[in-house]
């Protein structure tokens, strides 16, 4: 459990270190996405966004734990 702990603490880190380049990826502006955006309010929801990166997860947690 420590080493699991210890690891996301530094997938977290490194993420928030490359953020700006993240952000410029296509990946928050997926058909399926909600996004309203009115004089003075915006509203986003990720929703396939979500979904795709909840799947690649638990490909991934699958693939770990074999």
């Amino acid at each position: 459990m420590n080493r699991f702990l210890v690891i996301l603490g530094t997938m977290l880190i490194v993420a928030g270190l490359v953020w700006p380049w993240l952000k410029r990826l296509p990946l928050f502006h997926l058909p399926g996405d909600i996004i309203i955006d009115r004089p003075h309010f915006k509203f986003f929801f990720p929703l396939t966004t979500m979904l795709l990166l909840s799947a690649v997860i638990s490909l991934l947690a699958w693939i770990f734990r074999r």
